[in-house]
C-alpha cells in the first residue's frame, strides 16, 4: 500500500530502487535482533502488549514474528522524512490495535507493504504464514497504488479489484485506512505539490470510506488532516477561535459536564459524561452548509451521555430537556433509525448554563463502542467451528452483514458497469458525500453538487431544457422543481413550449454555476426582447399618429444619428428610458411640433407617488395601459422586490405592482385584460433603492427577542418599515414585518440570517 513517499507509480519505482531494497529469506525475522531500533519505533514486545491489553489471548509469536519479518525486508529503506521505512508499518500497526483489531488484521499491516517494496512475493509469506494471511496482504497489495480520483482506466480496475477484496474481507478496507491515516499524520514530509493531491484524495475517497464503515474517529482525523492542508488559513483562524473560546470558558467544560451528571442523578440515572469541542473541519463544514461566519458559529462545545440500557437514553433525554430549553429542529433519534453504518445515537442540541447551544449525544455503552470504532466493534473474525469452515476462509459477524451489503451491491453495480467510467461513476455514486448522483430517464449519469435542486438537473442535461422546465418527476413522483436531490434519484424534467423564459428567483436557488449562468442569461435577454418591443411600440404608436408607417428600416437611418450602431440596440435603449422618442423622431426629420408633442407626453414613466420616489425609471411597462401615463405603487399586502417576476393591476388609475406568487392576484382572474399589465425591473436603474417585502417571523415569547430580530434586520443593512405583533400562544409570538431591501437576494440572506437565530421558531415570506 501507498505511503507518504510515494504519490505515483513512478515515484514509488524510483524511490525503491533508491533504497537499494535486499532479497528477504524465507527465514527472515528468526534472528535479525542486531538490526538496531529507531528510538521512535514500537518494539515487536510493546506492540504485543499494546494487544494483550484488549486480548489477552493474542497470538504473541504471530505478531513477533511478521514484526521481525517486516523489519529485515525492509531494512535499509528509508521514507520521505528521513526515518527508518519500518516505522511506517508498526505504526500503522499500532493504530489497529487502538481499534482493537484481532491477530491477523495487524500482522497484516506490518507485512502490507513488503510484497510490494521489496522482493518478497506472496508464495513467500503463505508459505511462513498460512494462506489466510497471505490473502490479507495480496487484497492490500492489489491496492497498492490506487488512484482513486484518476479516471485512467487501469485504475478503474485496480479500485474495482479493491472492492471486490474488501468484500472478500472488509478486514482489508480497515487496514488500508489506518495506512492512509499514518500518511496524512507525516504529509509535512511530502514534496509540497504532492500535498495537495494526496489531500483531497483523502477528504474525497477515504474519509467517506471511513464514515461508510463507521470508523468515525479515523474519519474526523482524516478530514482535520487534510482541511489543514487544503485550505491551511482556514484551519488556522478555526484553531485560534478554539484557542479563544478555551482561555474565555477554561473551567466551563468541566462545569457543564458536572451539572450534566447531577441533572441525571436527581432523575436516577447513572451515567458518564464527557465534553469535547467540535473538531476544526466539523465546524467549517457547518459555516458552509449554514452560510455562517466563524464568529456566528456558537455550538462549538458537545457533550456525551452515556448509559447502561436503551430506556436509560430515553430517560435521559426528558431529564436534559426538563432542565434546559430545546433548540428547535435540532433532534435527530438514530437510536430508533440507526444509520446504515450501524450508528446509533440520539442528538439533541439545548441551550446550557452559559445560554449557549450545546450538543448532546446520548448512548449506550455498546452504541458508543460502534460509534467510535464502527464495524471494527463487532469483532471482525470468529472462530472456526470445523476444518471445513476454516478452509472456506473469512467469515464476518452478523453485525457486519449490512456493511457488507452495501459493499456487495457496490461491486455488482461495478460489474453491469461497460466501461472504465462506468466502473468510477457507479462507486463514486455510493462513497462521495460532497457529490450527488442522479440519473435520466434513458440512464444518463448526471453528476451534481450536494445541495443541488432538479433546477440545476434540467441546466445539467440541457439549457434549453431548463429554461423550458415546468416541473419534474422524482423517482416517477411529481415533485418542485426546488426539490433537492439525493444519490440515486431519477429525475425527469417536464417542459413547456409556453415558457420560454425561467424566473429570475431561480438563480437565487440555483447550485451550480451553469444553472446560475443560464437563468442570468435568459433573463437578460429577455429583458432586452421586452425593451426591444416596447422600443417599436412606441415609434410605431407615434409614427402612426403622425401619418408615418414604422419599418425597421426606416428607424435604422435616425439610431446611427444618435451614436448608437444597430437597430435592436436603439429599441432597447428607447424600451428602457435611456433614449427618448422624441430623440428619434428629431433624428427621423418630424417638425418641430410633432417632436415637442412626443417630448410632452413620454408615454410610459412612472411618477412620484406622494413626493415619495417609488419606482420611477426601475420598472418597465408593458400592456393595456401603455398609451398613457399612470403611477404605479407596490400592494403592500406582500411588497415586491427587484429580481422576482411581477404583476400589475390597474386600479382606481393606479398599476399596483403584486409579485406573481401574490394570493390577491386570484381576486383579479376573471378582470378585464386591459386590468392585467407586464411588469419587468430595469435592474440597471435600481441605484441602492430599497423595496418593501412583508415578512412573518414567530419568535419564543423570551426578553429581548425582537431587540434580537431587529438587530438581524439592521445588521443586514435593511429596514423596517412597519412592525405588528400579536400573541400566538404562551410560548411564542407573531411578528408581521414590512422590511425595505434592495433586491431578493438581500431579502433572502435576512431570511436565512433569521431561521439561524435561537430565538426565531419561523421566518418566511407572505403570501398575500
Amino acid at each position: 500500500m501507498e505511503d507518504t513517499r510515494i504519490a505515483t507509480q513512478e515515484a514509488s519505482a524510483e524511490t525503491v530502487a533508491e533504497s537499494a531494497a535486499t532479497p528477504v529469506p524465507a527465514t527472515a525475522g528468526a534472528n535479525d535482533a542486531h538490526l538496531p531500533l529507531p528510538s521512535a519505533l514500537l518494539t515487536a514486545e510493546e506492540l504485543i502488549e499494546r494487544i494483550r491489553a484488549y486480548n489477552p489471548a493474542t497470538d504473541a509469536a504471530l505478531i513477533r514474528k511478521a514484526y521481525h519479518y517486516a523489519r529485515a525486508a525492509h531494512e535499509g529503506q528509508t521514507r520521505a522524512s528521513g526515518e527508518p521505512y519500518i516505522i511506517h508499518p508498526v505504526a500503522v500497526a499500532a493504530i489497529l490495535a487502538d481499534l482493537r483489531m484481532d491477530d491477523l488484521s495487524i500482522a497484516a499491516a506490518l507485512l502490507h507493504d513488503v510484497v510490494e517494496d521489496t522482493e518478497a512475493t506472496l508464495q513467500d509469506i503463505a508459505r511462513e504464514f498460512g494462506a489466510p494471511l497471505a490473502k490479507l496482504v495480496e487484497g492490500l497489495t492489489k491496492i497498492r497504488r490506487l488512484d482513486l480520483v484518476s479516471r485512467a482506466a487501469v485504475q478503474a480496475e485496480n479500485l474495482r479489484k479493491f472492492l471486490f477484496a474488501v468484500t472478500q474481507d472488509v478486514r482489508v478496507l480497515i487496514v488500508k485506512l489506518a495506512d492512509r491515516l499514518h500518511n496524512m499524520r507525516t504529509l509535512m514530509h511530502v514534496a509540497p505539490e504532492k500535498r495537495r493531491r494526496i489531500a483531497q484524495e483523502t477528504m474525497d475517497i477515504y474519509a467517506p470510506l471511513a464514515a461508510r464503515m463507521g470508523l468515525h474517529a479515523i474519519r474526523e482525523e482524516l478530514e482535520d488532516l487534510a482541511f489543514a492542508e487544503l485550505n491551511p488559513k482556514a484551519y488556522a483562524q478555526i484553531l485560534d477561535r478554539l484557542r479563544e473560546i478555551r482561555k474565555a470558558h477554561a473551567d466551563v467544560v468541566e462545569v457543564i459536564r458536572a451539572e450534566i451528571e447531577n441533572v441525571l442523578a436527581t432523575h436516577g440515572i447513572t451515567a458518564q459524561v464527557s465534553g469535547r469541542e467540535k473538531r476544526p473541519y466539523s465546524i467549517w463544514r457547518k459555516m458552509n452548509q449554514k452560510r455562517l461566519a466563524l464568529a456566528q458559529v456558537t455550538d462549538i462545545l458537545a457533550f456525551r451521555i452515556i448509559v447502561e440500557r436503551v430506556d436509560e437514553c430515553y430517560a435521559a433525554l426528558g431529564a436534559v430537556h426538563q432542565r434546559w430549553r430545546v433548540v428547535p429542529g435540532r433532534f435527530k433519534d438514530y437510536i430508533s433509525l440507526p444509520k446504515r453504518n450501524g450508528y446509533q445515537s440520539i442528538h439533541t442540541t439545548v441551550r446550557g448554563p452559559t445560554g449557549e447551544a450545546m450538543e448532546l449525544q446520548i448512548r449506550t455503552r455498546d452504541m458508543h463502542e460502534v460509534a467510535e470504532r464502527g464495524v471494527a466493534a463487532h469483532g471482525l473474525y470468529k472462530e472456526a467451528a470445523s476444518q471445513e469452515e476454516s478452509e472456506a476462509g473469512y467469515v464476518p459477524p452478523k453485525e457486519v452483514q449490512e456493511t457488507f451489503n452495501w459493499l456487495r451491491s457496490v461491486v455488482e453495480e461495478i460489474e453491469s458497469g461497460r466501461t472504465p467510467t462506468d466502473v468510477l461513476e457507479h462507486t463514486r455514486l455510493e462513497l462521495f458525500t460532497d457529490q450527488v448522483f442522479c440519473f435520466t430517464p434513458l440512464g444518463d449519469l448526471i453528476v451534481l453538487p450536494r445541495g443541488a435542486t432538479a433546477i440545476d438537473f434540467a441546466y445539467a442535461v440541457h439549457t434549453d431544457v431548463g429554461n423550458a422546465a415546468v416541473g419534474c418527476l422524482i423517482n416517477k413522483r411529481h415533485a418542485s422543481l426546488l426539490t433537492r436531490l439525493n444519490n440515486g434519484d431519477e429525475v425527469e424534467i417536464i417542459t413547456s413550449k409556453a415558457q420560454k423564459v425561467p424566473p429570475a428567483a431561480w438563480e437565487n436557488v440555483a447550485v451550480t454555476a451553469r444553472a446560475r449562468a443560464a437563468i442570468r442569461r435568459a433573463n437578460r435577454q429577455a429583458r432586452r426582447e421586452e425593451y426591444i418591443g416596447l422600443g417599436e411600440e412606441l415609434l410605431e404608436y407615434w409614427l402612426t399618429k403622425f401619418g408615418r408607417k414604422y419599418s425597421r428600416t426606416l428607424v435604422a437611418k435616425a439610431f446611427p444619428r444618435l451614436g448608437i450602431e444597430s437597430v435592436e440596440d436603439g429599441l432597447e435603449a428607447l424600451g428602457r428610458g435611456a433614449l427618448q422618442v422624441a430623440e428619434v423622431l428629431q433624428a427621423l426629420g418630424l417638425d418641430e411640433r410633432q417632436v415637442h408633442e412626443a417630448a410632452e407626453l413620454p408615454g410610459l414613466r412612472a411618477t412620484e407617488i406622494g413626493g415619495r420616489l417609488a419606482l420611477r425609471d426601475a420598472v418597465i411597462v408593458k400592456g393595456g395601459q401603455r398609451n398613457r401615463q399612470l403611477p404605479i405603487e407596490i400592494a403592500m399586502d406582500t411588497g415586491a422586490v427587484p429580481g422576482e417576476r411581477i404583476i400589475g393591476i390597474v386600479e382606481k388609475g393606479v398599476i399596483r405592482v403584486h409579485p406573481s406568487f401574490s394570493r390577491a392576484l386570484a381576486r383579479y382572474e376573471d378582470a378585464d385584460d386591459a386590468r392585467w399589465v407586464d411588469l419587468a425591473w430595469n435592474m440597471e436603474a435600481l441605484s441602492g433603492q430599497l423595496f418593501p417585502a412583508r415578512i412573518r417571523v414567530v419568535v419564543h415569547n423570551e426578553v429581548g427577542a425582537l431587540a434580537k430580530v431587529a438587530g438581524i434586520i439592521g445588521e443586514h443593512g435593511a429596514n423596517i418599515e412597519n412592525l405588528v405583533m400579536s400573541q400566538r400562544a404562551s410560548d411564542f409570538y407573531d411578528f408581521d414585518i414590512v422590511v425595505e431591501v434592495r433586491h431578493i437576494e438581500h431579502l433572502n440572506e435576512i431570511l436565512f440570517a433569521l431561521q439561524q437565530a435561537d430565538v426565531v421558531v419561523e421566518a418566511e415570506r407572505m403570501q398575500g
